[in-house]
C-alpha cells in the first residue's frame, strides 16, 4: 500500500473520461488500497484512480466519521438520485487551496462492481452521496468547479493559480 501522488491541474487526464475495469483483479484491489491510502493521507473523503493518474472506473469513498469503512467501486453508474439537494463545500488535491460550494442531489442509488468483482447497489445519502457524485464527475473528465457559472469558476481557478504562484 502505498500514498500515490494526485496530479495537479490541468493536466489533460483530469478532462478525460477513464475507461471501464473489464474485471477485477488484483492489480485493481491493490490500485484501491493505494488510492484508499492517499485519501487518508489527504485527509479526503473520496478519491477517483484518474486524480492519480490511473485512467480506469475506479472510485473510493469513506465518508465515515470512524474511517476505515471505505467503499471501493469499479464502473459505479448512478441509477436514481433524489430531487432534494445539499450544498456542501467541495474541493480537490489536484487543484488545493480552493474550493466551493456545490448543490448535488442529498441522496444518489449507485451500481458499482465491488471488491469481489459482482455487481452492487448501494444508496448513499449525505456527504457519502456528495463523495460519490464528485468521485464519478472524475471519472467522466469533469472537475467539480466545472458545476459553477462561468464567472465563479474563472475566479476559483484565478485564485487557485495565484496561491500557486
Amino acid at each position: 500500500m502505498t500514498v500515490r501522488r494526485c496530479i495537479p491541474w490541468p493536466d489533460k487526464r483530469l478532462r478525460t473520461p477513464a475507461g471501464p475495469v473489464e474485471q477485477v483483479t488484483d492489480d485493481i484491489r491493490a490500485t484501491w488500497d493505494d488510492m484508499i491510502d492517499t485519501m487518508e493521507a489527504m485527509p479526503g473523503v473520496g478519491l477517483a484512480a484518474p486524480q492519480i493518474g490511473v485512467m480506469l472506473r475506479l472510485a473510493v469513498v469513506d465518508a465515515s466519521t470512524e474511517r476505515g469503512k471505505a467503499v471501493r467501486m469499479a464502473n459505479p453508474g448512478i441509477l436514481h438520485e433524489s430531487v432534494q439537494l445539499r450544498e456542501h463545500d467541495e474541493a480537490s488535491p489536484n487543484l488545493p487551496g480552493v474550493s466551493a460550494k456545490i448543490s448535488r442531489p442529498r441522496a444518489v442509488t449507485v451500481r458499482f462492481l465491488n471488491d469481489r468483482g459482482e455487481w452492487e447497489q448501494q444508496d448513499f445519502v449525505g456527504l457519502w452521496a456528495t463523495s460519490v457524485q464528485h468521485q464519478i464527475d472524475h471519472l467522466n473528465g469533469k472537475m467539480y468547479f466545472d458545476r459553477l457559472s462561468r464567472t465563479k469558476r474563472d475566479m476559483l481557478l484565478r485564485k487557485a493559480k495565484k496561491g500557486a504562484q
